[in-house]
């Protein structure tokens, strides 16, 4: 019917300049995603709340604010 080889499907492999490129792309998405993970994980995880604020101090941020009000 579709003939008698049976031989499957041989696809042909990857030119080297394509595996660079995909481990390439591969590596700087998992890079990404980690460096994300670790800015937001605790919030993602729900460990921390977004509005506990940015770990680092406010001092005369206030005082800023009330001189244009």
């Amino acid at each position: 019917m579709a003939g008698q080889h049976g031989s499957g499907f041989n696809p042909h492999l990857p030119g080297f300049r394509y595996k660079v490129l995909a481990t390439t792309l591969g590596a700087t998405m998992w890079f990404f995603i980690f460096w994300r993970a670790r800015k937001d994980g605790a919030k993602l995880l729900g460990l921390k709340h977004p509005w506990e604020g940015h770990e680092h101090d406010h001092h005369g941020h206030d005082a800023g604010h009330s001189e244009h009000h």
